[in-house]
Order: structure tokens, then C-alpha cells, then sequence
């Protein structure tokens, strides 16, 4: 359903102030059903974070991306460095 669709009518003669309300309502229907479909129950038991939960999350992201880094920096590593030293070593070069 979209939100702001037009209702085209032929004898459409509603007020400005008529459309408006129909369409506010349409937006708090709308509104209201949010937290009834399938993820209702965790919209609804869902919360703020205290500051200690964030500095936590925080923090494990960020060692997260420290080690992602690090897993590309070495595969880079790597083949930039060990693997034409190994084919020197093999005599491949």
C-alpha cells in the first residue's frame, strides 16, 4: 500500500482540508500497524542500550575491524613478499 497514493475520482470534490485528513489517517493507520506483523515481539521487547552495553559493542566491533584489517594486510603481505621469495627459492624465476 502506498502511503501518499492518489485516489483518482471522477466526482472527487473533497475540500483540501478533507484530503488532508484522509490522508493523516491513512499515516496513522499505518503507524499502528507497525509492531503486529512477524517482528513484533522484538520491536516491542527492544530497548536502549545502557552506556556500559555500548561501550562494549563498541569496543568488539572495533577489534572486529582490527582483525579483519589484519587478515588483509597479511594476505597482502604475502603475496607481495613470501610468494616470489618461494618461487626464487624453486627456481621458477
Amino acid at each position: 500500500m502506498k502511503l501518499f497514493k492518489r485516489e483518482k475520482r471522477a466526482d472527487d470534490n473533497r475540500t483540501l482540508i478533507q484530503k488532508a485528513w484522509d490522508l493523516q489517517n491513512r499515516i496513522e493507520a499505518r503507524k499502528n500497524r507497525i509492531g503486529k506483523g512477524k517482528y513484533g515481539r522484538v520491536l516491542k521487547m527492544a530497548r536502549k542500550p545502557t552506556p556500559e552495553e555500548y561501550a562494549k559493542s563498541a569496543q568488539i566491533t572495533g577489534i572486529g575491524i582490527l582483525l579483519i584489517g589484519g587478515i588483509g594486510f597479511a594476505t597482502f603481505y604475502i603475496v607481495q613478499e613470501v610468494v616470489p621469495w618461494i618461487a626464487e627459492q624453486l627456481g621458477l624465476i
